[in-house]
């Protein structure tokens, strides 16, 4: 697993000194114009441990998550 940033050019991001293996299946996370995205090591961490997480199987799936929150009405 690994992050990467990158711009899109021509409808297509171009990430900057990040091999990737054909086919491989990517996240793309967006910013608007004016706002900043970058994360501390620790962020990028987090980050990486909950893809982890998700990965082997230990996540909520939406219908769970519904089913949870309480009932207004």
């Amino acid at each position: 697993m690994q992050v990467a940033t990158g711009t899109v050019v021509n409808g297509k991001v171009v990430l900057e000194d990040v091999p990737l293996v054909e086919g491989a299946v990517v996240a793309v996370v967006t910013r608007g114009a004016d706002e900043r995205f970058s994360l501390t090591e620790a962020q990028e961490a987090e980050l990486l441990e909950a893809v982890a997480e998700i990965e082997r199987g230990e996540y909520v799936s939406l219908e769970e998550l519904l089913q949870s929150l309480p009932k207004h009405g």
